[in-house]
């Protein structure tokens, strides 16, 4: 997925920062993510620590992270693809309200798509709830189902728009493949829960924030993925894009970022915290240094990369990420 706000040209730079960082080998320490997202930096860290924390409370989130760990057999898992992959489509939800001959005409996909979107989902639930599959096979094929269409959606990249024609992605039809697992399973936890919250119920060696840093709610920039992967037809998409309620982050206000970092700092029960920002954020470097050094003692890296593209024909913009060190006393 080409994910708002991916570190994954990033992790590279973090995981050195990090490991040059912390007074102890990687591999006898805990790991936790507190807003993971596309799960960039967890799948670096997941075979180099001891054991390893997710967390973010967009559902589609939770349903990649913890399908990444999952213990399916692969013959089970591509026998489930097959079946899947050979399903005749059906006019269901996601075909009504987001493909182009839908009646709500939202061109996020193709008429094809969409009917398999929906024949490919249902029949998921259908063998879940008739108890012949598991939960761990139900989450894996979910987070199959979410890549696909992602691939295959008729988007610059986020949900918060569709394009005016179908792109030549987008024309191709959805295919389920094997998604990426781990290599080696090792002590893991996946949590849906407010950031703010979590943070005083966990604790451990090294905590990695990387929160939003302005006012792009990922609610709404991927609310199809929700969509798709709740499978919640009862509710009524509002507005031109389609768009499913979603909840405000604290951190997508300006007026409330600032005290939400400070609340998550203050209260975390970790040695080492690194916090991800970049420069064009609501809350500043020289108040992240404040917070911190009154918390502990204090470090700072950073690197100048290319911006998030939605549109291939975007101008070439670099933007500042800062990486803060925090050693709480």
């Amino acid at each position: 997925m080409n994910y708002l706000g991916s570190k994954v040209r990033l992790s590279e730079f973090i995981f050195n920062v990090i490991s040059n960082s912390v007074d102890q080998k990687l591999y006898d320490c805990s790991f936790f993510d507190l807003f993971v997202g596309s799960r960039a930096v967890g799948n670096f860290f997941h075979n180099k620590v001891k054991s390893i924390g997710y967390n973010d409370r967009e559902y589609y989130s939770y349903i990649l992270n913890s399908a990444f760990y999952s213990e399916v057999s692969e013959g089970q898992y591509q026998s489930m693809l097959d079946e899947l992959n050979q399903l005749k489509g059906m006019e269901g939800f996601i075909f009504q309200e987001y493909s182009e001959s839908g009646t709500a005409r939202r061109l996020y996909f193709s008429t094809n798509n969409g009917k398999k979107i929906d024949a490919m989902r249902l029949h998921i639930e259908q063998l879940f709830q008739c108890s012949e599959i598991n939960e761990d096979l139900y989450i894996l094929l979910i987070a199959t189902l979410l890549v696909a269409a992602d691939k295959i959606a008729n988007t610059a990249s986020v949900y918060c728009a569709y394009l005016k024609k179908l792109k030549k992605t987008a024309t191709f039809n959805i295919a389920l493949k094997p998604i990426k697992r781990a290599v080696r399973l090792i002590e893991y936890k996946v949590y849906k829960d407010d950031s703010n919250m979590l943070i005083k119920n966990i604790k451990g060696d090294i905590l990695y924030l990387d929160p939003p840093y302005n006012g792009r709610e990922y609610g709404l920039y991927y609310h199809l993925l929700n969509t798709i992967a709740i499978y919640d037809t009862k509710f009524q998409p509002k507005g031109k894009t389609g768009i499913r309620s979603y909840e405000t982050s604290r951190f997508c206000l300006k007026k409330e970022a600032d005290k939400a970092l400070l609340e998550i700092l203050t209260s975390a029960d970790f040695k080492h915290i690194f916090l991800s920002y970049n420069n064009e954020g609501f809350i500043s470097s020289s108040r992240i240094k404040e917070m911190m050094t009154g918390l502990g003692h204090y470090q700072f890296s950073s690197i100048k990369y290319p911006k998030f593209k939605s549109h291939r024909d975007d101008r070439k913009s670099y933007t500042e990420e800062s990486l803060h060190h925090l050693i709480k006393y």
